[in-house]
């Protein structure tokens, strides 16, 4: 539903005509429950006197830090914090960042439609726009904002002229003139999310040039795991969720400067051009792990559950809590995080939903069977050789 205005309301009448405007659409809704689900704190002033079976925060970004934002924005986030049953977060690093100012707060990574983005692997239309740039390409697409390094994009494509950079989405919130203009810079503006395929089956590489700031501190970029869906390794800056999720993987190569951006791109172009592709198979592998269907569903179980639970409506006004009557902060403590514990500590958050704090004395997960990278980037044993044996069905 989107709300039409008249123009030049002061804010006060603005929310009047909105709160109106939302009762009645609300009319005649019938008797299911009805939930309240912010993405920003911005819609509480117009829609919290609505009763709700449940309130939903899902904070997809730490919105305060982004370039303009309103000065009620904070006052308003501890408000919606203060009301809501329950908070979805859009990754792990904001969900560190929140964790301590609700009692039920839930980490939700970006996910995928593996299948849309998968289409830009097979043979289709060139887009007009982009038919004749030289390859190599290299792409990214997305709202072209502070988030993005404009001065790391100038200089890695001054340091490879012979290299097409496609930047296709919207300039907002910085002036056209604070774009680097280079022959080899392609400004295609936004397309749609349909189109976006079309664009990706034309490059070689996709790219992740994000600044390191406050605007980036906790994003988790979807664009990620869509980049892989479409078959294009990934060259990204050392964003924390892309580095904690991804950086793992063949495909995706991190550099936080310039020269080593360049660099990582020339390994990427390499890894797209082999003949044979086993970084494919793994990007797959982890594809098949998440889905926005996924992601769908345990929402839903978890508000569904809070809503057979409650009595009554959530009230207008939330009461004062004392901390003894406090929800419980987790459900489950798992001590010891090696094969067992942090087997069973994620079985029990995933598929029972419940919320678990797992402690270990070292600073790692895994135990005894934790690995790493060493200096000379090989993957080693920290303890030596860990060998799980089985000869049982039921265990396998």
């Amino acid at each position: 539903a989107t709300p039409h205005l008249p123009r030049g309301l002061e804010p006060f009448a603005e929310r009047e005509v909105l709160k109106s405007q939302l009762d009645l659409y609300l009319v005649g809704r019938g008797d299911a429950p009805l939930v309240r689900w912010y993405y920003t704190p911005m819609m509480l002033p117009f829609s919290e006197h609505v009763a709700a079976d449940c309130t939903v925060y899902d904070c997809m970004d730490e919105l305060a830090n982004f370039r303009n934002a309103p000065p009620e924005l904070i006052p308003l986030e501890q408000r919606l914090l203060q009301l809501a049953d329950i908070v979805f977060t859009g990754g792990h690093s904001l969900y560190e960042a929140k964790r301590g100012r609700h009692p039920n707060i839930h980490p939700f990574p970006s996910s995928v439609d593996v299948s849309h983005f998968a289409q830009a692997r097979a043979e289709g239309i060139e887009p007009a726009d982009q038919q004749a740039l030289p390859h190599p390409r290299l792409g990214f697409y997305g709202v072209v904002d502070e988030r993005m390094d404009l001065a790391l994009l100038a200089a890695v494509a001054e340091a490879r002229p012979d290299w097409s950079f496609v930047i296709v989405g919207p300039v907002v919130k910085i002036s056209e003139a604070e774009l680097p203009r280079q022959p080899n810079l392609h400004y295609l503006g936004g397309k749609g999310y349909a189109e976006l395929p079309d664009y990706l089956r034309g490059w070689d590489v996709a790219l992740m040039p994000f600044a390191i700031n406050d605007a980036t501190r906790f994003i988790s970029p979807t664009k990620t795991p869509e980049y892989l869906a479409a078959g294009c390794p990934v060259v990204s800056t050392p964003i924390t969720d892309v580095v904690r999720h991804y950086g793992h993987m063949e495909a995706v190569k991190i550099a936080g400067t310039a020269e080593g951006f360049v660099t990582a791109c020339e390994e990427a172009l390499a890894l797209a051009r082999s003949p044979v592709a086993p970084w494919l198979i793994e990007v797959d592998q982890v594809l098949a792990e998440i889905s926005w269907d996924r992601t769908f569903y345990q929402m839903v179980g978890l508000i569904e559950d809070l809503i057979s639970k409650s009595a009554h409506v959530h009230p207008i006004v939330s009461p004062v809590i004392w901390a003894g009557d406090r929800p419980k902060a987790y459900d489950v403590m798992v001590v010891g995080a090696g094969f067992a514990g942090a087997v069973m500590a994620e079985r029990l958050a995933v598929d029972a939903g419940k919320r678990v704090l797992v402690v270990d004395r070292r600073p790692h997960i895994a135990g005894n069977a934790f690995d790493r990278l060493d200096d000379a980037g090989i993957l080693i044993h920290q303890y030596g050789p860990h060998i799980f044996h089985t000869n049982s069905d039921e265990i396998v």
